[in-house]
This record gives structure tokens, C-alpha cells and sequence, in this order.
């Protein structure tokens, strides 16, 4: 092991908390080495080290045994992480999708109060007056078929389309809430 200090613009002595820091991993070093902390290495004994490879293979063997015998267990089948998340409480849906778009867990705030106020996150919200329907308002719904056959009935169809929607038009859902916020609309 070898031991450096680097000084930039000074020049350390003896008794400085640095020097004392060094001479204490020196020594712990030496320890380690089986050498005194009173008896420093010399000059060639620490070009050796610094020569010298650094390796984990005196402990391969054991470890590679080990995890032979773990891998040779049979356990069954692979368990996958896929659910169909179609069933989920729709703001899971969108927690769950941010980040197929890019978006990061920061976003889903903004888009929570943007879809808060079009449709409450209700799949079948139809609004009467402009024929916008579901979580995302797609007007008209069947806007949505582009995402899915499934679009009037399924909220990871909506909200894929919906964070879509936003992606092209407002850049980030925190850029929909905005607009609608000076707009009344999105």
C-alpha cells in the first residue's frame, strides 16, 4: 500500500493535521505489512508496492465456489417484474409511466393538479360541452386509439397518450400545468 500527500501552494511539517493524518496511514500501512511503525519502508520496498498488482485472486477460488453451488441450485422458474398495471389506481399508472418518457418523479406533481382538474383521473370523464374525454381530456377521445383499440377503457392506453400529448406540445407535464394555469386550458 502506498501513501501520498499532495500539497498544492504550501508545504506541510511535522505536527500539521495533515502530516499527522499521513503518518498515520503510513503507519497503519506498515502494520498491515507486518513491518514496525518505527521502522519505515524503505525507498525500494515502497516502489515494490507501488509495482505490485492489486488483486482479489487469493480469494476467487472460495467465492467462485460459492457461487457455483448457488447457481447450481434449481429454484424454478425466473420471476419477471411485468403486472398488468390496467387495474392500478391511475396516479400509479402515471408514477409508473413518467419515466418511459423521460420524466423524472419531480414532474408528477404538476401532472397530478393538471389531470386533477380535467377529469379528477376518472376514465370515463366525458366532458358534454367539447366532447373531451377520458383522464387526459383527449379531445376528441378517440384521439386516443392511436395509443390503443382500448383507449375508452384502459388508463395506461390514456395516460400513454396523454403524457405524449404533453411531451410534443408542452415538453414536460410541469410546462402543461403551467400553460393551463395562464389559460384555463391545455
Amino acid at each position: 500500500m502506498a501513501t501520498a500527500v499532495v500539497v498544492g501552494g504550501g508545504v506541510l511539517s511535522a505536527g500539521s493535521p495533515v502530516m499527522d493524518a499521513a503518518g498515520d496511514l503510513a503507519a497503519a500501512a506498515n502494520q498491515s505489512s507486518g513491518q514496525s511503525s518505527t521502522t519505515p519502508l524503505t525507498a525500494e520496498q515502497l516502489a515494490a508496492r507501488a509495482r505490485a498488482p492489486l488483486s482479489r485472486s487469493d480469494r476467487r477460488d472460495s467465492v467462485d465456489r460459492d457461487k457455483a453451488t448457488t447457481l447450481a441450485v434449481a429454484s424454478g422458474p425466473a420471476v419477471t417484474g411485468s403486472q398488468n398495471l390496467a387495474d392500478a389506481d391511475p396516479r400509479t399508472i402515471a408514477r409508473a409511466l413518467l419515466a418511459e418518457f423521460g420524466y423524472g418523479a419531480d414532474q408528477f406533481g404538476c401532472l397530478d393538479s393538471l389531470w386533477m382538474s380535467e377529469s379528477g383521473w376518472r376514465v370515463n370523464a366525458d366532458n358534454p360541452h367539447s366532447s373531451a374525454y377520458g383522464i387526459p381530456q383527449a379531445l376528441p377521445g378517440s384521439k386516443m386509439s392511436s395509443e390503443g383499440a382500448d383507449w375508452a377503457t384502459n388508463p395506461v392506453t390514456q395516460i400513454r397518450w396523454g403524457l405524449g400529448y404533453i411531451q410534443d406540445r408542452y415538453g414536460s407535464p410541469c410546462g402543461a400545468w403551467s400553460f393551463k394555469q395562464g389559460r384555463g386550458w391545455y
